[in-house]
């Protein structure tokens, strides 16, 4: 695995986690317990801080990254992504805000100060623009999303079973 310090900053991954050998983690980012990132995934936290919860899989070819302080950014904006989230295939978090028990589709792309609340389910192909907020309970799809029904419960309760799984699966990989 690739584990970069940047600018003195070294990535905190826990004992628990699993980073595949073939994923960049670099700089101010911190991964939760049981968290996993896989395959050609890069999390790049060199211009502000990326922080990733607990139970959160990355799946294989995302690109996690955040927006720098400056004059045109004011503070810039971080990456924070809650517990329990599964992130699909070639996902796209650019300084947005994910709550818990979320699933991002597969390429999707959540832009600069979106905010997704607690239990969102995000369609593949969507795209989240800059500063939108995706209210919990609902799936949203399509380029920009649209909020399209409530969740079902469920979907609701499909929203741990998929962190649970890929919690099994890392362990899997780690040979425990």
């Amino acid at each position: 695995m690739a584990i970069r310090q940047f600018a003195g900053i070294t990535p905190i991954v826990p004992s628990s986690a699993f980073v595949d050998e073939m994923a960049l983690v670099l700089g101010d980012v911190v991964l939760g317990e049981q968290c996993s990132v896989w395959s050609m995934t890069v999390i790049r936290g060199d211009v502000h801080r990326i922080r990733i919860g607990a139970r959160t899989n990355i799946q294989d070819g995302s690109v996690l990254h955040v927006t720098h302080f400056g004059e045109y950014n004011g503070t810039g904006f971080p990456l924070i992504v809650g517990n329990d989230v599964t992130v699909g295939h070639g996902v796209v978090l650019h300084a947005c805000t994910v709550g818990d028990r979320c699933l991002i589709g597969m390429h999707s792309t959540l832009l600069d100060g979106a905010i997704i609340e607690n239990e969102v389910m995000i369609g593949a192909h969507s795209l989240v623009t800059p500063g939108k907020l995706l209210e919990s309970g609902y799936l949203y799809c399509g380029s920009p999303v649209k909020k399209m029904r409530a969740l079902t419960s469920q979907e609701i309760k499909f929203l741990q079973y998929s962190a649970n799984h890929y919690v099994e699966l890392k362990n899997k990989h780690q040979g425990k």
